[in-house]
């Protein structure tokens, strides 16, 4: 497995494009193959959606383009997610009536491909290779073959998302690679089943309007964020938290500096699958339903929750609204795929942990989401020690306060913020000795504020009432 594309198409034209904006060529590349998406939805919109009756030809469409945008991505590093398409394909053509085997077979070996193409392409940074939309098409590809096991079951025992999603027929090749290569969809995501694939396909989308429009102020969003990001990086740039600058900065500056930091890095992801988005809804693919306004709502593909992005004051807040199809999908296809644990916490534990597999070797990786699980659980804890303890005495007496409601707020904001900061750190600099120095620059504040917390709720928590469960 190459671990860098050599002879990926237009190289010197995206690296002096690249140079001219200060960032690495394969970003550039991608963010125009995401913006690629926009004038393929404004073809097929005009001169294939209606005109061409065979569904057939609207497959191969969206296969030729997908596939040609990998290859201008990657070049013949392309053939990786050729070949993990067709080994899916294989399995479930083949062993869909043996179930555990099938899926057995399907997801060992889409992940344990995926982590061989991190081992042999892995640097310090995060790097844009093959990898990146590849390990979007193993969630895609698992995915389906759970579906493909759902529609051999009983409608009765199925849920009601798995019902949404299970497949009673195996796909073509050809359909199946044009879902796995469907252009705005493959790169960074989002996650979405073969079964909205089919529907949009079908024509169940088409007669409803606005998407052109919804696209089109998606776009401009996703460009504005874009921006926001660009300008925020430029003066806080990741290579200064690892600078003896940063750690002689007054503590209180240095962790909001690290929260503002956070922001403009979660920005990269956001933008992109804002224009993403954007692509997705002026096809017409994102079709969710109705709106309270009796309106069509498109935002069926959406991957981010901006006001509640922007608006929230907990690290809960962040993961509900932030890579939201991801988190959809680890919680149908894992979380509650282990039910018969009957352990919630288990469950959650193992989500995480998949998550953190997914995502490489990189110890910044298991430091974040171990982070993300025992943040939450402690937001928990305080939340109904607050709520059964102090509220039951002092809230009718806090609630008329002016000050206190100006001062809970400033608190929960600067804590949203600043705890940000210290749990993006590992995700983004991911090796040990990297994120460790930035932990250490802020004297490990969200360590010491864990533990402190922890021994005050084991000594005091019972006095609200409850018994410490998760």
């Amino acid at each position: 497995m190459p671990g860098h594309v050599e002879d990926t198409p237009g190289e010197g034209l995206m690296g002096a494009a690249a140079g001219a904006a200060g960032v690495q060529p394969a970003a550039v590349r991608l963010l125009l193959t995401i913006l690629a998406g926009y004038p393929i939805a404004a073809f097929y919109t005009a001169y294939v959606a209606e005109a061409v009756p065979f569904k057939t030809l609207h497959h191969m469409f969206f296969f030729a383009c997908g596939a040609g945008l990998c290859y201008l991505n990657y070049g013949v590093d392309t053939y990786h997610s050729l070949l993990g398409i067709l080994v899916t394909y294989l399995l479930v053509r083949f062993l869909r009536h043996n179930i555990r085997l099938m899926i057995g077979l399907n997801v060992v070996f889409h992940m344990s491909y995926l982590l061989l193409g991190y081992l042999f392409t892995a640097s310090n940074e995060y790097d844009i290779l093959w990898t990146t939309p590849h390990c979007v098409l193993v969630l895609r590809m698992i995915g389906l073959g759970f579906d493909i096991s759902d529609g051999l079951k009983a409608m009765g025992a199925l849920s009601k998302e798995q019902k949404e999603t299970a497949l009673p027929q195996v796909p073509s090749l050809l359909e199946l690679s044009a879902f796995a290569y469907f252009p705005s969809g493959f790169l960074v995501g989002p996650q979405f089943p073969l079964r909205r694939y089919q529907n949009f396909i079908n024509g169940d989308f088409r007669q409803h309007e606005g998407n052109v429009e919804a696209g089109m102020r998606r776009l401009a969003t996703g460009v504005f964020y874009l921006i926001v990001c660009q300008l925020g990086l430029s003066v806080l740039p990741d290579s200064y938290f690892l600078s003896s600058e940063f750690a002689e900065v007054g503590f209180i500056k240095r962790i909001f500096l690290l929260g503002f930091w956070a922001k403009f890095n979660l920005y990269k992801y956001v933008s992109c699958w804002l224009l993403t988005e954007g692509a997705l809804i002026y096809i017409g693919f994102t079709y969710k339903g109705k709106d309270v306004h009796g309106q069509p709502d498109w935002s069926g593909c959406s991957n981010v929750k901006l006001i509640l992005l922007e608006t929230g004051n907990t690290m809960e807040h962040y993961i509900q609204s932030f890579n939201v199809n991801t988190n959809r999908w680890v919680g149908q296809y894992v979380y509650r795929r282990l039910k018969f644990l009957d352990n919630r916490t288990i469950s959650y534990v193992a989500a995480l942990g998949f998550l953190a597999v997914w995502h490489g070797f990189h110890s910044g990786y298991y430091m974040a989401f171990l982070m993300e699980y025992m943040i939450v659980s402690t937001e928990k804890q305080i939340a109904r020690f607050y709520e059964q303890a102090i509220l039951p005495q002092y809230g009718s007496i806090l609630s008329r306060s002016d000050i206190y409601n100006v001062l809970y707020f400033v608190t929960l904001k600067s804590y949203n913020i600043v705890y940000m900061g210290w749990g993006l750190t590992p995700f983004v600099f991911l090796k040990y000795e990297r994120w460790i120095v930035v932990f250490a620059a802020v004297n490990y504040f969200g360590f010491i504020y864990l533990i402190i917390w922890a021994v005050f709720y084991q000594t005091f928590g019972h006095f609200s009432g409850n018994d410490h469960g998760q």
